[in-house]
């Protein structure tokens, strides 16, 4: 009974259990399930592959690759995924995003030639006193400063003005000799002359002269006139100051016409002739310009301020303009009438030795950008004229060239800085960039100058970034790995210990 009463109990139990295996049948559940992923025999889930298999990158920095999304470690852009096919191996250019063109702002313009250059040349000056106007006020009565008429700098002086007086004894001992002459005109008469000759060598007028025979005394103190007019700009003598012939006693300068002087730099002294009409500005006279011509270029260049003096003149006959003012000019130059291409600076990056822009290739699908070494000529104020490098029609970048340059250095492409670029074969007859510069992390490229001499299969296996592998001779064995904490690759980082 016992026995019996229990297999009642167990075949309930033997039937769910074997309905319940053979809906759990591998065969069954495909038949089943038509949403469960394909597996192979192998194993491997090919979507999860897919989903791994992509590579995800910034827009503004190309050289960030990723095997997941996220964001960049640089700008904290979201990642995108890395188009197939979107790679060009030309060292020379380089390819962007619609998205990183209009983040960049870049801007091109089509290049056209142009007829007569004008360039245009400040300088900077200031005014000076003419010193052809310069003279030298000397006594030409040897004595004693016995009054001053001009006592101090900067008092205005005409000509013929009397300016001092001098007591002279040997003038008086002259008069004397003259008037004993007058006596013995008779007997002869060429005394008096010579006595005459005496007095008019030290510059006493005739009228004087004729005044001492008429008066027939001797005068004690003579006047010295003005031989030129113009402002005192330095006093050499006091009342009671002993003179000599030919001693100065002021220094005028005749300020009635004045020279503009400008200061040209050697790079500027091929654009500027003598005849050039210059435009120039005062400080110290806001709102008004002068003009005047180059009459002097001056042929020795000042070895201390390296620039050479450009000389202009202009009237002040009312005085406005003072020596020593501050002053701006500009000169507007025509060049040559040759056609010529000129670009605007901020279109050409200069290292020094080399001059480069970067010319959109109109042929590509996706925004591409082609570096070109162009040579520069003559300055034209905002632009440059180009010699050499470029031709008509072609599509320059005109603003963004630097965001292009930078990118492209960073993505191991020939740039303003990185020169060395070459495209080389390696054993796996896969071409890939190498410079002397860069380091490059990405999908199968790791290391500066990694030879990759595995097979496809182990080259692939062996040269991984992202997942705790990355060298530049790294070894698959476990063995010979550093440790994961060591081997971080992402994020423009690839190896701790990497040489």
């Amino acid at each position: 009974m016992k026995l019996s009463s229990q297999i009642k109990y167990f075949i309930p139990i033997l039937l769910i259990g074997m309905a319940i295996g053979y809906w759990l049948l591998p065969g069954k559940t495909a038949q089943t399930s038509d949403k469960t992923p394909e597996v192979h025999s192998s194993g491997h889930n090919h979507q999860a592959e897919e989903s791994e298999g992509t590579i995800w990158t910034c827009s503004m920095h190309p050289q960030i690759r990723q095997p997941e999304p996220g964001q960049c470690p640089i700008c904290g852009m979201d990642l995108i995924p890395l188009e197939e096919g979107s790679g060009n191996d030309d060292p020379l250019q380089f390819e962007m995003t619609e998205a990183a063109v209009q983040l960049a702002n870049i801007q091109t313009t089509v290049v056209k030639t142009t007829g007569a250059i004008e360039k245009q040349v400040v300088l900077n000056g200031k005014i000076t006193s003419d010193e052809r106007k310069t003279w030298s006020q000397t006594a030409h009565i040897p004595g004693r400063i016995e009054k001053l008429y001009v006592s101090f700098t900067g008092e205005k002086v005409y000509k013929g003005q009397k300016i001092a007086e001098i007591y002279s004894p040997r003038v008086i001992t002259a008069q004397q000799e003259l008037l004993e002459s007058i006596k013995y005109v008779d007997i002869n008469p060429a005394m008096i002359e010579s006595a005459k000759g005496k007095l008019r060598n030290w510059k006493i007028p005739e009228k004087d002269i004729e005044e001492i025979i008429r008066i027939g005394k001797p005068r004690e103190t003579f006047a010295i006139y003005a031989d030129a007019s113009g402002v005192v700009t330095e006093r050499h003598l006091n009342v009671g100051d002993h003179v000599m012939e030919g001693t100065v006693l002021y220094k005028l300068n005749n300020l009635s016409r004045l020279w503009v002087m400008f200061d040209a730099y050697e790079e500027d002294l091929q654009h500027i002739r003598k005849g050039d009409d210059i435009a120039f500005t005062v400080a110290a006279i806001p709102g008004r310009t002068f003009h005047t011509k180059i009459t002097f270029i001056d042929p020795i260049i000042n070895p201390k301020t390296r620039v050479a003096s450009v000389r202009g003149e202009i009237s002040n006959r009312k005085g406005l303009l003072k020596p020593e003012m501050f002053i701006r000019g500009t000169i507007f130059t025509k060049e040559d009438k040759t056609a010529r291409i000129v670009l605007p600076k901020t279109a050409v990056l200069w290292t020094g030795k080399r001059s480069v822009v970067w010319v959109k290739d109109p042929k590509m699908e996706v925004p591409t950008f082609s570096y070109r070494e162009v040579l520069l000529g003559p300055s034209t104020g905002e632009g440059y004229v180009i010699t050499s490098g470029l031709q008509p029609g072609e599509e320059v970048v005109t603003y963004g060239a630097f965001a292009i340059d930078a990118s492209a250095q960073l993505n191991n492409r020939q740039s303003m800085m990185n020169q060395l670029v070459k495209v080389e074969s390696n054993p796996s007859g896969e071409e890939g960039d190498n410079t002397d510069g860069g380091m490059k992390c990405g999908p199968g490229k790791c290391g500066k100058d990694m030879k990759m001499k595995q097979p496809a299969k182990e080259k692939e296996e062996a040269m991984k970034c992202g997942e705790g592998k990355c060298g530049k001779s790294m070894k698959t064995e476990k063995s010979q790995m550093p440790p994961k904490s060591d081997m971080k690759c992402g994020a423009g980082k690839c190896g701790k210990d990497m040489k």
